[in-house]
């Protein structure tokens, strides 16, 4: 939706920053947030080169903290594919995750079948929910394991 503020949480180069970047229009903003400077600047080149840059705001995030303390209650969608399964942490994970999104804001998690569980991902689910996080749907995509969490 035009305007929208866009979290992308490990964008890596930016696979689905750019196409979110498109859709959040000239007033929207997509952080991009990843633990690996690499990737970053590779998407700082990617942006630059489709002319998205000022729609883009690149963060090196740490292992242990997302570094989103200044995005309160600001972000109106949160992204993150093939991520939560690295995540040394989830609870601080997630719990982190709800300080940054507004009320009416969701998060869509998509994990990969071969990789993860279904089992590990009810874990997951269910450590989103003690963080205040209820389930809105599970849409069914290809071999991903997903869910769409909203605010309590």
């Amino acid at each position: 939706e035009d305007g929208m503020k866009v979290l992308d949480i490990g964008c890596a180069m930016g696979f689905f920053s750019l196409p979110l970047a498109q859709m959040i229009g000239s007033n929207g903003k997509v952080i991009c947030v990843d633990v690996q400077e690499k990737m970053i600047k590779s998407l700082e080149k990617r942006a630059q080169k489709a002319g998205l840059a000022n729609r883009i705001e690149t963060r090196i995030c740490h292992h242990n903290s997302l570094g989103l303390d200044d995005l309160k209650e600001k972000i109106d969608f949160a992204f993150a594919s093939a991520v939560v399964h690295e995540v040394p942490d989830t609870n601080t994970f997630f719990s982190q995750l709800y300080e940054t999104i507004k009320p009416t804001g969701t998060f869509f998690v998509v994990e990969p079948k071969g990789h993860v569980s279904e089992k590990d991902f009810e874990i997951t689910i269910s450590i989103a929910e003690q963080n205040g996080f209820n389930v809105i749907d599970c849409p069914k995509i290809g071999r991903s394991l997903t869910v769409l969490l909203g605010k309590k």
